[in-house]
């Protein structure tokens, strides 16, 4: 099915359904029976719905005229884009607004798929006219972002918002402002997907997650972290992202089973193994061959691995910390942000040992 012609049969359902809320809601207060009108259903009926208050009525009413609004707005901006695909072709620039706008249309309407087919249309536009990587595709994909969010498509959402920090990487040095936004967000998404597990990873999963994260806060804060571009309160938050990141692949990796880590010792050692058999003659004979087996220290040698992983990632808390009280002392700071500073110091501090003692009961398992 074509967008146009879902545009279509989206406008006649809105009518029907603006029809018929309007005939509904006709009715006075003189028209319903007075039990409903003073106390709703009556004990007999109490779990089924109560009758609106007027407030309520009026409310609703108020919500069906914004949806015969927006139903008319809906058949406006088609024809609008079906008069310029005529005059200018199907691919022009000038579309992506138009496509644009249509689609927040749709959003207020909560009708995310057709929202997220017309940003597609518009995005498909933006790439054939400026290139694979262009700030143009940008607040498209904001808007993607923001119709799967209130969809709940956490899969769809993580996919875009990788789309959206690769292209901003390409077109922006990495100390400038648009980026460093767009690796904040970045980050914020990966921190929700790991703290609410919205996308229904196994621990070794969350342990992979995390340790990607991780990654990406120490790339990013080594790219801008000695640059004069970069002000104090963007570095600060930076750090604060780094902190919650490594304090989220301690607590992965305390809940990611000892098996999951390469161990120092090999897996499998070759041990000689020898038996009495008797020989033709009658006599018996001693008979050695080479047998593999589990290294008996394999186990505590994986063990000693996440133990390892968990002992890194408090290191890496405590650099942070480091780096911020630096900041305190000798950064160019008024008092009020050095207090709040002072403040987030502390904070990651209580939870840098509450993670720590958290992981270490859990360090063997």
């Amino acid at each position: 099915m074509t967008l146009i012609s879902a545009i279509t049969r989206f406008l006649a359902a809105c009518l029907a359904l603006s029809c018929l809320g309007s005939a509904l809601y006709a009715q006075t207060d003189e028209s319903l029976p007075a039990e409903i009108v003073a106390h709703g259903q009556g004990s007999e009926n109490d779990g089924e719905e109560r009758a609106l208050t007027p407030e309520e009525q009026a409310a609703e009413l108020a919500r069906q005229a914004r949806v015969r609004e927006l139903t008319a707005e809906l058949g406006e901006r088609q024809t609008a884009i079906e008069d310029l695909q005529s005059e200018v072709g199907i691919y022009h620039p000038s579309l992506i607004e138009n496509y644009s706008d249509l689609a927040a249309v749709f959003l207020e309407l909560e009708d995310f798929d057709n929202a997220a087919n017309t940003l597609n249309e518009a995005l498909q536009i933006a790439r054939i006219n400026n290139g694979l990587y262009s700030e143009q595709q940008l607040p498209l994909i904001d808007d993607l972002i923001a119709s799967h969010l209130r969809r709940q498509d956490w899969q769809k959402v993580d996919d875009l918002v990788h789309l959206d920090h690769h292209i901003s990487s390409r077109i922006y040095e990495k100390t400038d402002g648009q980026y460093l936004a767009a690796a904040e967000g970045y980050g914020q998404w990966k921190l929700r997907v790991l703290r609410e597990n919205l996308l229904q990873l196994s621990n070794n999963g969350l342990y992979d997650e995390a340790e990607e994260l991780s990654d990406f806060y120490g790339r990013l804060l080594l790219n801008v972290e000695f640059s004069e571009a970069i002000e104090a309160r963007d570095l600060i938050s930076l750090l604060q992202g780094k902190s919650q990141a490594d304090m989220s692949l301690a607590q992965a990796i305390a809940n990611t089973h000892y098996s999951y880590f390469q161990g120092a010792e090999t897996r499998y050692i070759t041990q000689t193994r020898c038996r009495n058999i008797t020989g033709s003659n009658g006599q018996l004979v001693r008979q050695c061959f080479n047998v593999q087996v589990e290294n008996p220290r394999y186990r505590q040698s994986q063990i000693d691995a996440k133990h390892i992983a968990v002992n890194r990632s408090m290191r890496e808390i405590n650099q942070v910390i480091e780096r911020m009280e630096s900041i305190r002392d000798n950064g160019d700071l008024s008092a009020a942000e050095r207090q709040n500073l002072d403040s987030l110091i502390a904070n990651l501090q209580t939870q840098a040992d509450t993670v720590y003692r958290d992981s270490r009961r859990r360090s063997r398992f």
